[in-house]
């Protein structure tokens, strides 16, 4: 059983982090103890808990915020829910001269491609899910309750419908007794798994899914010991929950004291909370889903073999000649200052993945633009959200395209100052607010139109006159990463005369400006 002694060694492992080997790469999403970065953009590890007859560690990947768990017991190894790049999974295991047992999934997963399918046939570990999967391809179907014997402990398979019908959570058993939980996207820390995107029409709504996700998190979940170990599917930043909070493991104890769904004992009062304000899930989300559930997805390796391909100017062109879509993975600073045109910026360093998910659509063929030594690393993480179609990138970058003599394009960046001079000197200014709609509710420039980001080109290709071409437009996100992203779109679309407000609406609010609030 953990004692507290034992809780307070898992944090402190979190603030040592350094000492114990553990690589981040550097993203938005990151969680607040993480501050280091990964130069190789994979997988993040983090030693989480070492017993006597087991150990977990937690592998976090930020630029998706999603935790895979690797659970070694003697020298059997059960890894619960992988990436598509599962070579340090068997390094590891390697390295502790044990066998991977075990790949328990705990629903078919939406917003990342899953490499269960890839990790058993290097392994030949079996792949668990819960009731009611029907995957295309071997696995085992666990019955609820069922239990996997695994070295000295023993996992239970807990059927947690809610999020989806097969969402499963995964109890350690030390001793018969349960240590800890391993909860997919069912329970996050502060929040619950959305329940709306295993809907199907005419059969199962989202009030369904609700309710059925609070029977198990009340029947399941809730009536364990404070003391067990919560470790969920996802932290802050996940579009597969509403609002995430910050941390990537908790208590449950804790969780039942401060989760804001979890203090909900009226059913019906939860199904109304958990299943209003949700924002639209991003389109790749079905894309994904079908591949984890379909199989057949390649090796991740294969792909980044055939895709990292260095182009030359002339290759470059002639692909966005022939309608490939040019992702700009640069800073988005110095993406401002010169860019290929019709290209889109999505900077690396911020939730690269998942902005390209809610961008892009994943039937598109694409190249890449990136700053030196960055080509193959963004051509990693679009392949573990199954972005396949992908040529390669420009050799040279930017440079090699401007060296050669091509056209390029700039936008303007202005400062949160200038800008509150403009708007206190004009009038009839063009202001657009690419952040999300519950972000401008609370806080916006009264002149701003709100267009999400996610929604923009769609928004300006279906009404053309939405913004007067002749006149700029000035986009602002928080920050100033979103609305140089907006740019692009608006550039790629015809639009020339653009500024975007350095700092964003935070750096307006220093500046003065005048700021409406709900």
């Amino acid at each position: 059983m953990f004692t507290n002694k034992a809780f307070k060694l898992l944090k402190f492992s979190q603030k040592n982090f350094q000492k114990n080997k553990v690589l981040y790469p550097f993203c938005f999403a990151m969680p607040e103890h993480v501050k280091t970065q990964d130069a190789s953009g994979l997988l993040a590890q983090i030693m989480i808990n070492k017993q006597e007859n087991y150990r977990i560690e937690q592998y976090y990947t930020a630029c998706l915020a999603e935790a895979t768990y690797y659970i070694q017991s003697g020298n059997e190894v059960a890894i619960v829910d992988p990436l598509r790049d599962t070579k340090p999974y068997i390094e590891k295991a390697k390295e502790n001269g044990a066998q991977i047992k075990y790949i328990l999934m705990t629903h078919f997963h939406a917003d990342f491609v899953s490499g269960h399918e890839d990790l058993a046939a290097k392994t030949g570990a079996k792949i668990i899910y819960g009731p009611n999967a029907d995957p295309g391809f071997k696995a085992h179907i666990g019955k609820d309750n069922e239990k996997f014997e695994l070295g000295e402990i023993q996992i239970q398979l807990l059927h947690t419908p809610g999020h989806t019908m097969e969402s499963s959570t995964y109890m350690l058993l030390n001793k018969n007794q349960p240590e800890a939980i391993f909860t997919g996207d069912t329970i996050f820390l502060n929040e619950v798994g959305r329940p709306d995107l295993a809907v199907k029409q005419g059969s199962i709504t989202s009030q369904d899914l609700a309710s059925h996700l609070y029977d198990s998190i009340h029947n399941k979940i809730m009536g364990l010991p404070d003391s067990v170990m919560l470790y969920p599917g996802h932290g802050p930043g996940s579009p597969c929950g509403k609002s995430i909070g910050p941390g990537t493991f908790d208590t449950l104890g804790n969780q039942k004291k401060i989760s804001p769904p979890l203090q909900i004992l009226n059913k019906q009062e939860f199904i109304e909370q958990v299943t209003t304000g949700l924002q639209a899930p991003p389109n790749y989300f079905f894309h994904d889903v079908s591949l984890n559930k379909s199989g057949g997805s390649k090796d991740i390796d294969l792909i980044y073999e055939r895709n990292s391909k260095p182009l030359s100017v002339q290759e470059f062109k002639n692909y966005i000649n022939e309608g490939y879509t040019v992702i700009d993975t640069r800073k988005y600073n110095t993406f401002l200052a010169k860019f290929i045109p019709q290209s889109y910026n999505i900077d690396l360093s911020q939730s690269f993945a998942l902005w390209v998910g809610k961008l892009m659509d994943p039937s598109k063929k694409f190249v890449i633009i990136a700053e030196e030594g960055q080509g193959k690393e963004a051509i990693i993480r679009l392949g573990r959200i199954g972005y396949d179609n992908v040529v390669g990138y420009l050799e040279g970058g930017v440079q090699a395209w401007e060296k050669a003599g091509e056209k390029l394009q700039t936008v303007d960046l202005i400062s949160a100052e200038n800008f509150n001079n403009i708007l206190q000197s004009q009038e009839n200014i063009q202001s657009l607010d690419v952040r999300n709609d519950h972000e401008f509710q609370a806080e916006r420039l009264p002149i701003s139109k709100n267009i999400p980001l996610w929604e923009l080109e769609d928004v300006i290709l279906k009404n053309s006159e939405i913004f007067d071409k002749e006149k700029i437009v000035y986009v602002n996100c928080a920050r100033g990463a979103r609305s140089v992203s907006g740019a692009s779109i608006l550039a790629a679309n015809g639009y020339k005369k653009l500024a975007s407000i350095d700092g964003g609406l935070n750096a307006l609010k220093e500046a003065g400006a005048k700021i409406n609030y709900n």
